[in-house]
């Protein structure tokens, strides 16, 4: 496991741990790496200094560290499945229509509800700007898919 810094185009800086350079790569290139405070997708590497080990450290005991990462990798996994579940269950779709349905929720011309749907960078930058709220949710592939 590798941890890398990151930073978005909107200047968020956060951590995110990889199975290694080629896996973060990977995903960078499918755009399945996003801010977690804007969820953008323009995130690259930031400098970051490297973890220098101060003295001896005791032999690990029981699984290795890899292991773990990918049972915490597993867990966050189905959490966002489970999440993804709850939305879907209790919220209604409205596709590309998200950003103009959520301002006429905002300025009291729909009824209020929960939606989820897709909306540009642009059209996010305008919600922000109207003062209107929402949340970002990353969507990546289902896993049984």
């Amino acid at each position: 496991m590798i941890l890398y810094e990151l930073k978005c185009h909107r200047g968020h800086a956060f951590e995110a741990w990889f199975l290694n350079g080629a896996t973060y790569d990977s995903q960078q290139a499918s755009g399945d790496v996003s801010c977690p405070h804007c969820g953008t997708t323009g995130v690259s590497k930031a400098p970051m200094a490297p973890n220098i080990a101060r003295g001896r450290s005791e032999p690990s005991q029981g699984l290795g560290s890899e292991y773990r990462a990918q049972e915490v990798v597993e867990k966050i996994l189905e959490a966002v499945d489970d999440l993804r579940e709850e939305i879907e269950e209790n919220c209604d779709y409205v596709g590309d229509e998200f950003a103009e349905e959520a301002k006429r929720i905002h300025f009291g011309e729909s009824e209020e509800h929960g939606i989820y749907g897709e909306a540009t960078e642009e059209e996010a930058d305008e919600l922000d700007y109207e003062g209107v709220e929402y949340f970002r949710f990353p969507t990546p592939r289902r896993r049984n898919d």
